[in-house]
């Protein structure tokens, strides 16, 4: 289960990366219909990360996929949960 927590930094550093390049793209566009875009497109690539590749890492069945694919979806989980769903792109304010 040590790769549970490589999951969860893996997610974490990929996390932040990605959602400081989403809100640079974002906020350098005075267009608002096309920063809607970027942070739907941002948050689905989140989610498709976490949850897609922890999910398929599951059904690898080995006990090192096993603990990474967990880890992945744990860390998009504790993501949304810590940080109200701003870094995974479920808080809904964000798009109004």
């Amino acid at each position: 289960m040590a790769l549970a927590f490589v999951g969860v930094t893996v997610y974490s550093v990929l996390n932040i990366v990605l959602g400081f390049v989403v809100l640079v793209m974002a906020t350098s566009n005075s267009n608002d219909t096309i920063n809607t875009g970027i942070l739907v497109a941002g948050a689905l690539v989140l989610a498709l990360v976490g949850l897609g590749a922890g999910a398929g890492l599951l059904f690898v069945r080995r006990p090192w996929a096993t603990g990474l694919g967990l880890g992945l979806m744990l860390g998009w989980a504790l993501w949304s949960i810590v940080s109200a769903g701003y870094c995974t792109g479920l808080n809904p304010t964000m798009y109004g």
